[in-house]
C-alpha cells in the first residue's frame, strides 16, 4: 500500500528514530509499503520516519533502468560501520523535500551493517550512488535531511519553498 511521504518542514522528519526489536509481520508489511511508496514517487530511497514511522527502517534501489535488474534493499537498523577518506559529489534531492536538489559531499565508499527482512545479520561495502544512497537514508533514521548540509541561507530558501508547498497543497485539500 502506497503511504502519504512528509514534506519537510514536519517535527517528525527531524526526530531521531527507534531501532527495531524484532522484525515482525508488521514491519514486513511497511517495508513492502515503503518500497512500493517509493518507486511510485519515484525515488531511490525512502526512510521511515519519511511515511511517519519513527523507527530505524529505511528502503533503497539505486539500479539505472538499462543498467542490470532493479535492486530492492530493506534495511532494519542499518549502521555505517566503516567509511572511506575519499569522497563524492552527488546532487542530491530527496522526496520530502520535492523538486530541490543541490550538492552534497560524503565518503565515496562505506560498510553497512544490518538486518535482512527474516532478521538477518547482512553487511556490504558501497561505494558511489549507493554510498550516497544509503548515507542519505541513515541521515533520515538519525533526524538529518540533505539541506542540513548547505550553508545557512540556501537551507532557509529551501525551507520557504517548501512551507510554500505546503499552504498551496493545503488549500488543494
Amino acid at each position: 500500500m502506497k503511504r502519504p511521504i512528509l514534506i519537510h518542514p514536519d517535527p517528525r522528519l527531524k526526530k531521531v528514530c527507534v531501532p527495531v526489536a524484532d522484525i515482525s509481520d508488521d514491519l514486513r508489511t511497511l517495508a513492502d509499503d515503503m518500497l512500493e511508496t517509493m518507486y511510485a514517487a519515484p525515488g531511490i530511497g525512502l526512510a521511515a520516519p519519511q511515511v511517519g514511522i519513527l523507527q530505524r527502517v529505511i528502503a533503497l534501489d539505486c539500479a539505472k533502468e538499462g543498467e542490470g535488474d532493479a535492486r530492492s534493499l530493506v534495511m532494519f537498523n542499518p549502521a555505517v560501520i566503516a567509511s572511506s577518506d575519499e569522497t563524492n559529489v552527488y546532487e542530491e534531492g530527496c522526496l520530502s523535500i520535492p523538486e530541490q536538489y543541490a550538492e552534497v559531499t560524503r565518503p565515496k565508499e562505506v560498510e553497512v551493517e544490518w538486518m535482512d527482512r527474516d532478521g538477518n545479520a547482512q553487511r556490504e561495502t558501497f561505494d558511489g550512488l549507493w554510498a550516497t544512497c544509503v548515507q542519505h537514508e541513515i541521515d533520515h533514521l538519525n533526524g538529518k535531511l540533505f539541506i542540513d548540509y548547505l550553508k545557512p541561507l540556501k537551507r532557509q530558501m529551501i525551507t520557504r519553498k517548501m512551507q510554500k508547498l505546503k499552504r498551496e497543497r493545503a488549500r488543494e485539500q
